[in-house]
């Protein structure tokens, strides 16, 4: 399976990758950098938006635009620029948002962590129509959640802790009673961001793994696909047929004898699936 640089913009730390099938275009975030960027597999152009703050995920509105979760605050962005507040998390001040999916039913799963990656104090919340409560799965590092196309599961992943949660939801929105999905050594990276294909495959980006890999709805792990850098944080299928997937990376901690090694460290990688990706759902904003 070939992996391609699509994009050699060397991301400090590149994540949340999008499909909007509005705009037929990729959505990411530089969380470092405050910015969020626009690729467009048709045209080929690619753009870039200064929104300031950490941004830690783009997903689709029910407006039409879009919910950034930037820090404490879920913004509404209209495709160029923040346009207005959504709400705001009280956290730690040295908390901010993470990685972030969304229900069958448009509710927002969103993550918090420690930005020094050290403190317990992450953990997931949900925006409903406007409120926002907290769900549980504290650790000092969320990613996910990604939740299966019946709106049932919910996976959750401790990054520190190595290991991919398990949750019901269908009868409660709270992280209730879970089981480990997955448990990943750290010899061959850390877990990151998560996400569901249409066949409920779990597929997950390591961190410092060189690799993304598919885990079958029992956990059993099927498929590896190696990549030239070593942290891919998240996966998002896209194109006219949700057969295109598209990876972004990050090169924040790599010295620079590591990035003589990699250096498409990152950047937006993609490559072709069997198996297509799900459509997401955009948030319900009131």
């Amino acid at each position: 399976m070939a992996v391609e640089c699509i994009w050699p913009l060397g991301a400090t730390l590149g994540e949340g990758p999008l499909w909007d099938a509005r705009s037929g275009a990729l959505w990411f975030v530089d969380i470092k950098q405050g910015r969020v960027h626009r690729h467009d597999p048709a045209s080929g152009k690619q753009d870039t938006f200064e929104v300031g703050g950490s941004p830690g995920f783009i997903l689709p509105a029910d407006d039409g635009g879009f919910v950034l979760g930037n820090g404490h605050v879920l913004q509404h962005f209209d495709g160029t620029r923040v346009t207005g507040e959504l709400g705001r998390v009280e956290m730690a001040a040295n908390n901010r948002f993470n990685d972030a999916s969304v229900d069958p039913s448009g509710r927002l799963w969103f993550g918090s962590m420690d930005n020094a990656e050290v403190d317990l104090s992450g953990a997931v919340h949900v925006y409903d129509k406007g409120a926002i409560h907290v769900a549980g799965g504290e650790c000092s590092i969320t990613n996910g959640p990604a939740i299966s196309g019946d709106g049932r599961w919910l996976h959750h992943v401790d990054t520190l802790g190595g290991l991919i949660w398990r949750f019901d939801i269908s009868a409660d929105p709270m992280l209730r009673d879970g089981e480990v999905f997955a448990r990943i050594d750290p010899k061959d990276g850390f877990p990151d961001g998560v996400t569901i294909d249409s066949e409920d495959h779990v597929w997950l980006g390591l961190w410092n793994g060189w690799s993304a890999r598919r885990y079958a709805p029992d956990g059993t792990l099927v498929q590896v696909v190696e990549f030239p850098v070593a942290n891919i944080t998240k996966l998002a299928f896209g194109g006219p047929d949700l057969k295109t997937a598209y990876a972004t990376t990050a090169r924040i901690g790599i010295d620079e004898a590591g990035l003589e090694k990699q250096p498409l460290a990152g950047g937006l990688f993609s490559f072709e699936v069997d198996v297509p990706g799900a459509p997401v759902t955009p948030v319900k904003l009131g």
